[in-house]
């Protein structure tokens, strides 16, 4: 159950935290806008390498970049559920039973859990979420029952988008999927079918609903969470009509015009609402890039798509901006995953971390703002599905199930792989003679983590609501 003295705590906590902390050149809360892109690769824009060389400049993006951090070792889970039950609870997703994409049943973040929106709800923020959700389609965990004052956009995945066009579809057994929005705490409402065309000509609306929501909060000077996952370039990766042909490449090149676009467009209005010095501002992606064509991406220099274990699946862009605090122009390799997200925003917001259940992310705040060189984090434990598929630690990285994309076979190795990430990006060449030394020091790490899923037992799949932990 929620403290009901929680809030009171909190702003006390809060009080203290813009006493002391170097963060607070003002008594007055950052607002947060967290843009997140769905299957975007990390070798997609311009200032990692993509833009024009993908057939779309990227100039918005690209200038963000340069007015803020952008990390080269940024990482998420293979799967879109996953990535996103990690960036709410700070968990990663083998706690929360959110480690699949899965299709036909009850599925999703159970309300026990406490989310980033709850917790900036909890601050005294409001809070908006304006895309494509994926951690629940049943009461009890929709967006608005989760800590978001309002939501617009779609339960589950843009996969859906295609239903209606696909051969012999029969909505009286299947369902039509639709796009829906709700206020918090009501059930959501149909707003109209989610189809090839509404696919091409959500992101536009995304975009103007949370520059709505943004304007509606300024105007009531109040702080404000808007969340803003955009459905592109997740196929079916179709443009909006305004973008059709405008690059000339293809739909994949003018997506990518247009996601830098409406990214623009909700800087332009922090702009001209008078807050981008007091706005926090993460743009990211998800996943790494698409594997069907021709709707596929490409990760750069790293090797595979989402789904998988390897590099190209985890490490995707990621950019971050605060004037003033956050050094403009910042480039690092470091390692973030995105469950630190969560204690982060809570140092820079002034919400308190949920300490009756496990959080496996970490502040980095420090070390966005400068204020060390390296991040707080030196690996991660890799899950695919339930199951450990390898460790990230450092530079190197081992495998112990390799699956080379998500239509293959998973193939479990008599002999883990080890990979350097630095002299084999696109782990090709197993270094296993010269790196053995590496496997008592990431199974000791892999042993320790899974040790934690004894003392604080998973949260089962397919469980029901209302959901409580039994000890």
């Amino acid at each position: 159950m929620r403290n009901p003295l929680k809030p009171i705590l909190m702003s006390i906590a809060a009080c203290a935290l813009w006493g002391t902390s170097s963060v607070a050149q003002t008594n007055e809360q950052p607002s947060v806008v967290l843009m997140m892109v769905d299957n975007l690769g990390w070798g997609e824009l311009g200032v990692y390498g993509g833009g024009e060389l993908r057939g779309a400049a990227t100039p918005r993006l690209d200038a963000l970049a340069a007015e803020g951090m952008r990390l080269l070792n940024f990482n998420v889970e293979p799967q879109c559920t996953p990535s996103r039950s990690a960036l709410m609870t700070g968990r990663r997703p083998i706690r929360s039973a959110t480690t699949r994409v899965v299709w036909g049943v009850p599925y999703g973040m159970v309300n026990w859990e406490v989310t980033m929106a709850e917790l900036f709800s909890d601050a005294g923020y409001a809070t908006g979420m304006f895309g494509k959700w994926h951690l629940g389609d049943m009461p009890g965990r929709f967006p608005t029952d989760q800590g978001f004052d309002e939501w617009y956009g779609v339960a589950n995945t843009t996969d859906e988008s295609e239903y209606s066009s696909q051969f012999q579809f029969d909505a009286s057994v299947s369902g039509q999927p639709m796009i829906q929005e709700a206020k918090r705490d009501e059930t959501p409402r149909d707003v109209k079918p989610y189809t090839i065309e509404s696919r091409r000509e959500i992101d536009s609306e995304l975009t103007a609903r949370a520059i709505d929501f943004m304007e509606r909060s300024v105007s009531r000077d109040k702080p404000f969470f808007a969340f803003v996952p955009f459905t592109q370039p997740h196929l079916p990766t179709l443009p909006h009509p305004d973008f059709d042909g405008i690059t000339g490449n293809g739909h994949y090149a003018d997506v990518l015009a247009e996601i830098d676009f409406r990214s623009g467009q909700i800087l332009d209005a922090i702009s001209a609402l008078g807050i981008e010095d007091n706005t926090i501002v993460i743009w990211l992606s998800d996943n790494g890039p698409e594997y069907f064509q021709p709707w596929h991406g490409t990760a750069g220099p790293w090797r595979g798509n989402y789904f998988t274990a390897w590099e190209g699946s985890l490490r995707v862009p990621f950019l971050m901006r605060w004037p003033g605090r956050i050094e403009a122009g910042s480039t690092s390799n470091e390692i973030v995953h995105l469950v630190d997200m969560l204690p982060t925003l809570g140092r820079a917001a002034g919400y308190d971390v949920p300490e009756d259940r496990i959080i496996d992310g970490v502040d980095q705040l420090d070390f966005f703002l400068g204020e060390q060189d390296t991040s707080n984090r030196e690996g991660f434990i890799i899950y695919n599905n339930d199951d450990v598929y390898g460790y990230k630690w450092r530079n190197w990285k081992l495998h112990l199930i390799e699956l080379e994309n998500m239509n293959s076979e998973p193939r479990p190795l008599n002999v883990p792989r080890v990979f350097n990430l630095i002299t084999d990006p696109k782990e090709e060449y197993e270094i296993q003679e010269e790196s053995t030394w590496i496997l008592p020091v990431i199974f000791e790490k892999i042993v320790e983590f899974e040790r934690t899923l004894v003392e604080e037992p998973p949260v089962p799949f397919g469980v029901l609501e209302p959901y409580e932990p039994s000890n």
